[in-house]
């Protein structure tokens, strides 16, 4: 018998089955919201994608579309991101919408959005890989459009701040057909100069169509290959470019650009006074402590009655000499007591004082070995006796053992 479910059960099968599947875990769709509604409580969106021959139901958090730049409006085309999965109180599947874009904007976003994670993948936007802005370049190279606004701000910019500066423009087209090629081959030009400090790649505001140059791997890489630091100054600021995450250094606009690479010089110049002063004050202080320490010491007796400080020196040396010699003739009368004593011990040790007791010893004259018992000779050897005052050599002739003869 075929097992029998209850509706939930089937509803969380096939939710399993849509959760399991990748391609519907991370996927793009394409179409036209209808029966939009924003939640006024929740601040959720709910709406339908349709097309001309289909719809799906859609939710988008509050979490997901506090950050939307735009309202969704009922008959707008766009591209979702999202994940689809069931709701299984009302046994429906729906797509849940993370990211919401106009159609157009959207397929461009979506290819910013893989080319940005594909070069972070590698690390190109590493910290530690991006190169540091000289403090106060001599000569800086411009990578913009000759005509737009932005070389104005620039150059306004450079020369209200640092006139001397020495500028470099590499014209460039900024946008439409070959502009990537144009900005990458740029750079590599200014890098061959050998003598740019600095590179400022940049335009002006405008569509993510119009910026889309700055977002070409091409562009990237010639950023990242960069041997000079480069600012990247494009659009405003809430604009982000593929350029501003490789760059060493983002300028939220071209005229930030001028702010950022080179000091002010009045600043600089009034700093420099500073720390002239400085320096200065700071000089006449160490030769008036100085000055001070010399007048210290030329009131110093050592300097007033030298030989007095001279006498005073030999007393102590003679005071120093009179203790040690006596410490040292205690020292040898201590050590004398002790070898004396030491003396005594060996004499009382000593073999040759027990012979001139009257004693003797006996050696084997063969062996050279001394002999202590019986055993160690036998009869017909001879044998070495030492005395105090000589030696004899005697011959065995009987071996006695505690009144036992052999």
């Amino acid at each position: 018998m075929k097992p029998i479910f209850t509706v939930s059960e089937v509803n969380y099968m096939i939710k399993n089955l849509l959760d399991s599947n990748e391609h519907l875990r991370q996927v793009y769709i394409r179409g036209e919201i209808s029966n939009f509604k924003h939640h006024n409580i929740s601040g959720h969106m709910y709406f339908t994608l349709k097309d001309e021959k289909s719809q799906i139901r859609c939710v988008m958090f509050k979490s997901c579309n506090m950050l939307l730049p735009f309202l969704p409006e009922n008959g707008m085309n766009v591209i979702a991101f999202g994940f689809i999965s069931v709701f299984t109180r009302d046994g429906q599947y729906q797509l849940y919408v993370e990211d919401l874009q106009p159609d157009g904007i959207g397929a461009l976003h979506i290819a910013f959005e893989k080319l940005k994670a594909r070069l972070e993948e590698e690390g190109l936007f590493a910290p530690e890989r991006k190169l540091k802005l000289p403090f106060l370049p001599q000569k800086i190279g411009l990578v913009t459009s000759p005509t737009g606004a932005a070389i104005k701000d620039l150059l306004t910019v450079i020369k209200r701040r640092f006139p001397n500066v020495n500028i470099v423009i590499a014209p460039v087209l900024v946008q439409g057909k070959g502009a990537a090629d144009e900005i990458s081959s740029a750079i590599s030009h200014l890098n061959n100069l050998k003598d740019i400090d600095v590179i400022i790649v940049g335009r002006g505001g405008g569509s993510i169509e119009e910026l889309w140059a700055f977002n070409e791997e091409k562009v990237a890489r010639a950023i990242a290959n960069s041997k000079v630091p480069v600012i990247s100054a494009v659009g405003h600021e809430t604009d982000y470019t593929i350029a501003d995450f490789v760059a060493d250094k983002r300028a939220p606009t071209p005229s930030a650009a001028g702010e950022i690479v080179v000091p002010e010089k009045e600043i600089l110049k009034n700093e420099v006074r500073h720390l002239s002063l400085r320096l200065i004050n700071g000089f006449y202080n160490f030769i008036g402590e100085r000055r001070q320490k010399l007048e210290y010491l030329k009131m110093s007796p050592v300097f007033k009655r030298p030989e007095t400080y001279i006498m005073n020196c030999r007393l102590v040396i003679d005071e120093l000499l009179r203790r040690l010699k006596k410490d040292t003739d205690y020292y040898i009368a201590k050590q004398k007591s002790i070898l004396g004593q030491s003396i005594s011990k060996l004499e009382a040790l000593n073999p040759l004082s027990i012979l001139k007791r009257g004693y003797s010893i006996c050696i084997h004259s063969n062996t050279n070995r001394l002999v202590k018992h019986w055993s160690d000779v036998k009869k017909g050897d001879y044998v070495k006796v030492l005395l105090s005052d000589g030696n004899l050599i005697c011959k065995v002739k009987e071996c006695e053992k505690k009144g036992d003869f052999c």
